[in-house]
């Protein structure tokens, strides 16, 4: 690989973390910070937009002061700055490419407008984050809150959507179930929680698509069957064991999704060389171990702090992209919505 002259630096503020940090030409990870906004947004049940573009126009300058001090790095020492350019909320994207235009122009620096969607397809090329790196073609799964999709990463800038999901994104089923069960904001890591003491058998909860042709996904007949339940059960707070049988039964219902559709991608490009999954979902425990069962392939998760948006990904796809010769003017846009199959 030819590595860029100097570390990267990287940006992530699509959504409700606001993150910076600064990676090593090979890969090393030199600097990282992250603030989450949860207790920002926790109140209102999911995340406001204009609440979530004023913490990282609060916050974004003091964490790229952090992460530079500690790496011991200065502007004109990198090779080059990235940003998440979309998809994402308009406000957040703003303010992260805003910065980092205003710093690549002052410092002449190389500016790389990153794709949200192809940091998480990278990441797990990442040196040292598996005992070997996968090659080129490798299949993604992202699961997020926002996205569900099944992709090729045939190479940098080249994918071949396989899949998506035809309503829910994964992420938002969990966190709407987790919500019907009366659960904290974000949802996703609280329904796990509960479910580790629950019943995965107790309610036959649909599969939909199951046993289906194709690799796309759907959640909202699950996430309105267990919403149906919640009301058939007398009213008030749900018991204890109660929901945490629903929430059990629910995760092992979305496990077994994946688990179908994978294995129809795995049928349609038996060429690839891994199993990649990414995104917020990625962190969970029993989709993890399900996936794995059923791969047939290695499978490679990012650990959990990676998972969750942050800025580690979007240095490295930064990397990435200035060893293929892909940089951005500065006259790049942001756009919210920017499917991988555009790039």
């Amino acid at each position: 690989m030819n590595l860029p002259a100097g570390p990267v630096l990287g940006i992530e503020s699509s959504c409700d973390e606001t993150a910076a940090a600064v990676l090593a030409p090979d890969g090393r990870i030199l600097a990282e910070r992250v603030f989450s906004q949860i207790a920002e947004h926790s109140a209102f049940g999911g995340v406001v937009p204009e609440i979530a573009a004023r913490a990282h126009l609060s916050m974004l300058g003091t964490l790229v002061q952090e992460v530079l001090r500690e790496s011991g790095q200065r502007f004109e020492d990198l090779g080059g700055i990235a940003a998440t350019a979309g998809p994402g909320l308009i406000g957040g994207l703003l303010v992260g490419t805003g910065f980092a235009k205003g710093a690549a122009l002052a410092s002449g620096r190389p500016y790389l407008a990153i794709n949200h969607l192809e940091a998480h397809a990278l990441t797990a090329r990442l040196p040292g984050l598996a005992d070997t790196q996968p090659t080129f073609p490798y299949l993604l799964l992202l699961l997020s809150g926002g996205h569900c999709q099944c992709v090729v990463v045939e190479g940098v800038g080249h994918y071949q959507k396989l899949g998506t999901t035809l309503d829910d994104a994964v992420g938002e089923a969990f966190d709407k179930t987790a919500k019907l069960l009366g659960l904290p904001y974000p949802g996703g890591p609280a329904l796990e929680a509960i479910a580790r003491q629950g019943d995965a058998k107790k309610y036959p909860l649909p599969r939909p698509l199951l046993h289906r042709p194709g690799c796309d996904f759907s959640f909202s007949g699950l996430k309105t069957a267990v919403a149906q339940l919640i009301a058939s059960l007398p009213s008030g707070a749900l018991a204890q064991q109660i929901a945490a049988d629903i929430a059990a039964s629910f995760q092992a219902a979305v496990a077994d999704i994946l688990a179908d559709r994978l294995a129809n991608a795995l049928a349609l490009r038996g060429d690839v060389s891994a199993v990649v999954i990414a995104g917020g979902v990625a962190a969970n425990g029993v989709i993890r171990a399900r996936l794995t069962q059923a791969a047939g392939k290695p499978l490679i998760a990012p650990p959990a702090r990676l998972c969750t948006d942050n800025a580690v990904m979007v240095a490295w796809a930064g990397i990435e992209r200035l060893h293929a010769g892909l940089v951005d003017g500065l006259a790049a846009p942001c756009r919210p919505r920017w499917p991988l199959e555009a790039l």
